[in-house]
This record gives structure tokens, C-alpha cells and sequence, in this order.
């Protein structure tokens, strides 16, 4: 088993290797540009925390300037491309044809304002068509969540196997790490809100909600090589899709005694349902727009703070703020490796929560 991942991470190293290789671009910097970054000489910190915090259609790595700052060198990776236009129909390639303003089959990401980062139609001079095309691309989002995926399947694929070698006696190997942590989401989360005799039907969204969040949380604060450092929970279209299996498995879950509160709150008079109705309503939606944007808001506020602290060494141009900053950085990781727990914690247990006020019991 342990020749087999070491196999695994050998090819996966030579060919991220290999990939660098060949997606390392130069790029000539013109005289118009470099004037302006002349007169403009402040570092525009907005700007860097925006693109690094945004999904993008290619893994940025690192850029360096050499000949006076008239030549870039941009390492990247390329990530897979694909689009379906009613023109073109169905296109795939990789993101280094359109990369750095150039485009490939008509197509071109767009650097306006209101679409920045977006694919768009162009048309043989490279003007937008006004058009755009479905985009079903593999993003740095994306691929960071597949890799977070892949890591969850595993450990408890790992899990289950060690559980069936040794027997459920006593933790063993992995078991002694995730063990406890499956036994406080069951007793202190599930247990609690949803009673013991309905808690195991959700006890598998509950665990996948949790340790998805997580491994997608601790993944984007280590800043090394891709799959790690993507703000995958900072997305709020995950977040989205996370608060909307929510709200489905919610709803299917209800009651009788749940829509009858919904639709005829029991004490309410018959004249003032016509307002109740449309309260009730809309709280039922609002419930999952708060663990949407509770979560996103909290990872990206993270994100952009420790973001923050790095351009202060390039704000001040000087290197006697690195220590300082430096030092506030790691104390924020430490601090967002707790946030890391805590809103996969909370996530998962408000959601355990909104299941149990579906399903109440009669005499509730």
C-alpha cells in the first residue's frame, strides 16, 4: 500500500514537473507598460489579493522580471477548457491557448471590468462579439475541490478497511485520529438535534458536509504547490451548492407537522395567515442563505486578511516591515486553522439543526 502512494506521488511530482516545463511563457513588456508602472509606482494591493483569491481558468505560480523589468517570465498550469457555443459547438483545449490575452477558436477571456476572468466570443480582429459560451472549464476551484474529494474518498476508504482488519475494539492507525471526531459529530451534533432514532439516516450528509468543508479549508491554507492554496470555501458558488443540498434534503425531510406550520401555524388566527404564510416562507429560504454566506464571508475575510499582511512589505517597499509581517501572518494561519474547524463545525451542526425542524415529532 505504501509503494503504491509513493508510486502515485513520484508520477504526480514528474508531472507537475513536466507541465511547468512546457507552460513557462515569456512575455515582453512594452514601453507603455513599463512607463505607467513608472508613474505609477505604488503596489496596488487590491488588485494582488483579488486575483489570488478568484477562481481563474489556469494555476498562477510565480512571475519574475529580467532585463530591467522589460521581460516577464510566468510559471503556470494549465487547467482543461471546455465550452459549448451555438456557433462553434463543443470546444476543449487547455488554458494556455488563451492565456495572457491571446485567443484560440474564436475564444478569449475577457479583461473588461464587469467580465474580468470570463471567457467570451471574439471575432476575427479579437473584438467581443457581445456573446459568451456555456463554460463547464475545470477552474483552480474546481480542481482544488476534486483534489479535496479524492483525499476525503481516500482517508475513508482507509478507514474502512483498517476497521474491517481490526475490528471496532480499539482505534488503530488512522482510526485514532478520525474516530474521534466521527464519534463527536454523531453524539454532540446528530444525536442532539435529531433524536436517536432518526439520526443515522443523516448521519452520511452530515460527515460529508463536515469533512468536505474541512479538507477544502485546511487545503487552502497551505501555500505550496497546486492542488493546495485554492479558496475553494471561499467560493461562494460551493458555499451555494453546500447550503442548497441543505434546504433540498430539508424540505424532502419535512413532515406533516412541519408544512402544517408553514401553511397553518397552529394559534394563528385565520385572518392573520395571509402575512404568517409569506414569513414562514421566507424563512425558509433565508436559513440556507445564512450558512451561505456565513461560510464564504468567513473564509474569504481570512484569506484576504493574511493577504493583507503580506503586501504590507511591498506597500512599505522596505524590508524592516517582513518580521513584523511575517510574524502577524503566522499568528493569523494559527487563527484560521481554528476558523478551519470551527465553520465545518458550524455548517454541519446548523444543518443537523434545520433537518430536526423538518422532522418534529407530533407532540412538538
Amino acid at each position: 500500500m505504501k509503494t503504491r502512494i509513493l508510486r502515485g506521488l513520484l508520477i504526480l511530482s514528474l508531472s507537475i514537473a513536466a507541465v511547468l516545463q512546457s507552460c513557462v511563457e515569456t512575455i515582453p513588456v512594452s514601453k507603455e507598460e513599463k512607463a505607467k508602472a513608472a508613474a505609477n509606482e505604488k503596489f496596488d494591493a487590491s488588485t494582488f489579493i483579488m486575483e489570488h483569491i478568484a477562481d481563474s481558468h489556469e494555476w498562477h505560480l510565480w512571475t519574475t522580471k529580467k532585463e530591467n523589468d522589460t521581460v516577464e517570465k510566468v510559471t503556470y498550469i494549465p487547467l482543461p477548457v471546455i465550452l459549448i457555443s451555438r456557433e462553434k459547438g463543443f470546444n476543449f483545449f487547455f488554458s494556455n491557448k488563451i492565456a495572457h490575452g491571446q485567443s484560440f477558436l474564436g475564444y478569449k477571456v475577457s479583461e473588461s471590468e464587469e467580465l474580468k476572468g470570463k471567457i467570451i466570443n471574439v471575432d476575427e480582429t479579437d473584438e467581443p462579439t457581445g456573446t459568451r459560451p456555456l463554460d463547464f472549464s475545470i477552474t483552480k476551484t474546481i480542481t482544488g475541490m476534486l483534489f479535496a474529494a479524492i483525499f476525503g474518498l481516500w482517508i475513508f476508504l482507509s478507514l474502512a478497511r483498517s476497521y474491517k482488519k481490526t475490528g471496532i475494539s480499539y482505534p488503530h492507525g488512522i482510526q485514532s485520529f478520525l474516530e474521534p471526531v466521527v464519534l463527536f459529530i454523531r453524539d454532540d451534533i446528530a444525536l442532539p438535534n435529531l433524536g436517536e432514532h432518526k439520526y443515522e439516516r443523516y448521519m452520511p450528509y452530515l460527515l460529508s458536509a463536515f469533512f468536505f468543508i474541512l479538507i477544502n479549508n485546511l487545503m487552502g491554507l497551505i501555500p505550496v504547490l497546486p492542488p493546495f492554496g485554492a479558496n475553494v470555501t471561499g467560493n461562494v458558488g460551493v458555499t451555494f451548492v453546500l447550503a442548497l443540498c441543505t434546504f433540498l434534503i430539508t424540505q424532502f425531510s419535512g413532515n406533516k407537522a412541519y408544512w402544517k406550520h408553514v401553511f397553518a401555524a397552529p394559534g394563528v388566527p385565520v385572518w392573520l395567515l395571509p402575512v404568517m404564510i409569506p414569513v414562514e416562507l421566507i424563512g425558509l429560504i433565508s436559513k440556507p442563505f445564512a450558512l451561505m454566506i456565513r461560510l464564504f464571508a468567513n473564509i474569504t475575510a481570512g484569506h484576504i486578511i493574511v493577504l493583507s499582511l503580506i503586501c504590507l512589505i511591498f506597500i512599505f517597499d522596505s524590508l524592516a516591515v517582513a518580521p513584523v509581517s511575517i510574524l502577524f501572518v503566522v499568528f493569523m494561519d494559527c487563527l484560521e486553522l481554528l476558523v478551519a474547524f470551527l465553520q465545518a463545525y458550524i455548517f454541519t451542526l446548523l444543518s443537523a439543526l434545520f433537518i430536526s425542524m423538518a422532522v418534529p415529532e407530533e407532540h412538538h
